[in-house]
Parts: C-alpha cells; sequence; structure tokens
C-alpha cells in the first residue's frame, strides 16, 4: 500500500525535474523556440501543480480518496502520452497542466491513503520513507532525464505511462477506500480564490526574474497575489465549511509544521538547482555527469530515511526536526567554505551533500508526518496545505538564487558563495521554527 502510494509521489516530483535537462532538445525539436517559451514546459507544471494542491486535497477529503487517487494516476498516464506525441510546443504545454492538475490530486491523496493503515508508533518510519521517495524523485529527475535523453525527448513523458498502468492495477486491489462522507456544499469561491492566489504566486517567483521585477506583468502577479490572497482569507472567515479552514492553523503542531517545510524547501530546492548549475557553469561537467553529481543527496535520504522511525522514538519529533535543520544548514555552509573553481568533487561537494540528504530524513519525516494529528477527515487537505507550502517556497528559494547569482552567462564562485550562505540563514530558521514543534508525545 506504502509503495502504491509513495508511486504518486515519485513521479510527480520527477516530472518535476526532469524535464529541466531536456530544453536543448526541445528547442532544436521545435524550431528553435526561445527559451522563454520552451521554459513553460517546466513553468506551467509548477505554477498549476502549486496551485490545484489545497482544492484536489479536499475534494478528495469530501469524496473518495481511492477514487481521487486512480482517477488522478490514470489522467497522469494519459497526460503523460499527450506530452510525448505533442506535435508542437503549446500543445506539449497544454499536456503538461493536465500533467500537473493530475499529480495535484496523486500527492495529497497518496498520503492521505497511507498514514491511516499504519498505527501511529510507526508513523515517523512511514514518513521517512514516503520523503526519501520524493528526495530520491527531486535527485534522480536531472539524471533520468539526462539518460533518456539519449533515446529522446519524449521517452522522459512516455516512461510513466506502465508506471502509472501499474500503480493503476494495484492500487484497485490493495488500496483502502474512505467512508462516505454526508453530502457537503463544496466552496466553489474559496477555491477559485485559493487557486487565483497560488497561480499569481507561483507565477510571480517562477518569472520574476525573466520578466523583470518591476515590468508590469510582474507587478501585476504581485497586486492579483495580494488580492486574492486577502479575499481568500476574509471568504474563509465567513464560509460554513470553507475550502481551508482557519482553525486549521490553530493546531499549533501543523501551523508550526507548515512553517518549517516552507524554510526547509525554501532551501532544499535551491541546493539542488545551485548543484546542477555549479556542475556545469563552474567546473563544466556534462549535463549527464551533473545531474549524477548530485546523488549523494538522494542517496544519503534513502539510506537514512528507514531509520527516521527509530530516531523519533528515541529523541523525539522536534528535536529530529531541529537537527534537520542544522544538518542542512551545515551541509550548506560547508559548500560555502570549501567550493573553488578548481574540481574537488569528494571535498567540496559530497560531505555537504550527505548532510543535505540527512537533513532531508530528519526534519522531514515530523513535520510532514503533523498532518496526522488533524482530524481524520481533514488530512488529506492538510497534506495539500504543507505539499503547497513546499512548492510556493521551492519556487521562491530557486528565485532568489537566481537573483544571487546574476545574469551573468558563467556565474562566479562568489556568486555561488552567497546563495548558500543565504541557505544557511534559512535552514537556521527552519531548525529555529522547529524547536516550537509538540507532537501529541512531547505534549503527554
Amino acid at each position: 500500500m506504502l509503495a502504491v502510494a509513495s508511486t504518486a509521489q515519485f513521479l510527480a516530483i520527477l516530472d518535476l525535474f526532469a524535464v529541466s535537462v531536456a530544453f536543448p532538445a526541445l528547442r532544436r525539436s521545435f524550431d528553435g523556440a526561445a527559451l522563454p517559451q520552451v521554459s513553460w514546459v517546466l513553468n506551467a507544471y509548477t505554477i498549476v501543480l502549486a496551485a490545484l494542491l489545497v482544492p484536489a486535497g479536499r475534494l478528495a477529503d469530501d469524496t473518495s480518496r481511492k477514487k481521487s487517487f486512480l482517477a488522478g494516476m490514470a489522467l497522469f498516464g494519459l497526460a503523460s502520452v499527450g506530452c510525448a506525441v505533442a506535435p508542437t510546443l503549446p500543445l506539449l504545454i497544454a499536456a503538461r497542466v493536465v500533467q500537473a492538475a493530475a499529480g495535484a490530486v496523486l500527492v495529497p491523496t497518496s498520503l492521505g491513503l497511507a498514514l491511516p493503515a499504519f498505527p501511529k508508533r510507526e508513523h515517523p518510519t512511514v514518513m521517512g520513507i514516503w520523503t526519501a521517495v520524493a528526495a530520491l524523485g527531486g535527485g534522480c529527475g536531472p539524471v533520468v532525464g539526462g539518460l533518456l535523453l539519449m533515446a529522446g525527448w519524449r521517452w522522459i513523458f512516455l516512461i510513466n505511462v506502465p508506471v502509472t498502468a501499474a500503480a493503476i492495477v494495484a492500487g484497485r486491489r490493495l488500496l483502502p477506500d474512505t467512508p462516505p462522507k454526508a453530502r457537503q456544499r463544496l466552496d466553489l469561491l474559496g477555491s477559485a480564490l485559493v487557486l487565483g492566489a497560488a497561480t499569481a504566486l507561483t507565477a510571480l517567483l517562477v518569472q520574476g526574474s525573466s520578466w523583470g521585477f518591476g515590468s508590469a506583468r510582474t507587478i501585476g502577479c504581485a497586486v492579483a497575489a495580494v488580492a486574492f490572497g486577502t479575499l481568500a482569507v476574509a471568504h474563509m472567515r465567513r464560509h460554513p465549511n470553507p475550502v481551508i479552514g482557519l482553525d486549521l492553523f490553530r493546531h499549533r503542531t501543523f501551523a508550526v509544521a507548515v512553517s518549517g517545510v516552507f524554510l526547509y524547501y525554501l532551501v532544499f530546492a535551491a541546493a539542488l538547482v545551485a548543484g546542477s548549475l555549479f556542475f556545469t557553469g563552474v567546473w563544466h561537467y556534462p549535463v549527464v555527469r551533473a545531474g549524477l553529481g548530485i546523488a549523494p543527496i538522494p542517496l544519503s535520504c534513502v539510506v537514512m530515511s528507514p531509520f527516521s522511525g527509530r530516531i523519533v522514538g528515541r529523541i523525539g519529533g522536534r528535536a529530529s526536526a531541529v537537527l534537520g535543520g542544522r544538518a542542512l544548514a551545515a551541509g550548506c555552509g560547508w559548500w560555502a567554505v570549501f567550493a573553488t573553481p578548481e574540481p574537488s568533487y569528494a571535498l567540496m561537494f559530497v560531505p555537504g551533500a550527505v548532510l543535505v540528504g540527512v537533513s532531508t530524513a530528519l526534519l522531514q519525516p515530523p513535520l510532514f508526518g503533523s498532518a496526522a494529528a488533524l482530524p481524520a477527515a481533514r488530512l488529506s487537505l492538510g497534506s495539500a496545505v504543507l505539499m503547497m507550502a513546499r512548492q510556493i517556497s521551492s519556487a521562491l528559494g530557486v528565485a532568489v538564487l537566481t537573483v544571487l547569482l546574476g545574469d551573468a552567462a558563467r556565474p562566479s564562485v562568489a556568486g555561488f558563495r552567497h546563495g548558500w550562505l543565504f541557505m544557511v540563514g534559512a535552514a537556521l530558521l527552519s531548525a529555529l521554527v522547529s524547536r516550537s514543534f509538540r507532537t501529541d508525545h512531547n505534549n503527554q
């Protein structure tokens, strides 16, 4: 059951990162399309995935998590076929939008299906494995994308089809269904306002540097994000059954977890991108080698994650999360101190990468597992809020890194050092916020 649910997390994250290495091939395939146009193959996926997570999670909670999961998986497979056969760039982008919508259904629903199947004492271990799968998807994305490019960029999408088919077959047999609930009026206006705010904010973060931070489009997105966000909060205060009940954030454990996840992914996503850019821009690695160079991050997370439950059981969720934030800061600090223009992979990169991977296995299981402390009927919604925090902060972290590196075709070591020092600060803030984290065990 956990394997089936984790497949959704792996596919959604893998497809976010795998496409990033295919931009040159896409430009050649579509008659030399401009890079800003091609970048929408990635940006459209990022924006739609972040924007739809909360409405999709709420819908799954209010209907059937199993049916939502199976429908999302089928749609993801069909959209992958659409991406693979797309004859034009606009059709490829449209198929990526559909793929992202399917991913938004899959990710929170998968956690909502997996966690209730295990006793609470095993939740840290379950979250460790689920987290490791996400880290593996993110870390393997550039590697898998680079290898599949040898056969053609369309294989980056076709590889999803047999995986989704197997997950549907297994899911029909293995996944439990949630009991039917009394029909409730869906908060369509609240969903639309949340969707508008998340879309505008993510577009601002993803496209701001290329549009120019003083451009009309950037300012328009900023104004729209504030307006939609303000209206959404006002609406949710009045609605009897809002898409996101504000009482969700009165739950101390969950509110702290959302803040900790936001700060953590502000660093983690930027660290993956910075590593790839450093390898290609400073050490002049080929794309595939640069992708393989990131491997110590997901591998150390995969090795460490099965022990997450034991660690949390011994030192507690709060101590594990704080230690994870500190390990992340130490890893980025290592890179900032030892970075040189001359390649020194084993000394400069590997120790920091191992610390970053270990931090994932320490911090994320207790924080993402906080969704299980919510009422059972709101588990997928809580997961969706955590995932949206992850997606938006990832986009923000990469945007900040882009600004710090500047516009140079070959960023300097000093620019990367500034980026890693920013990451150290955000990681330490994540550790500081996590000091307020309390599990049920801590409260008792």
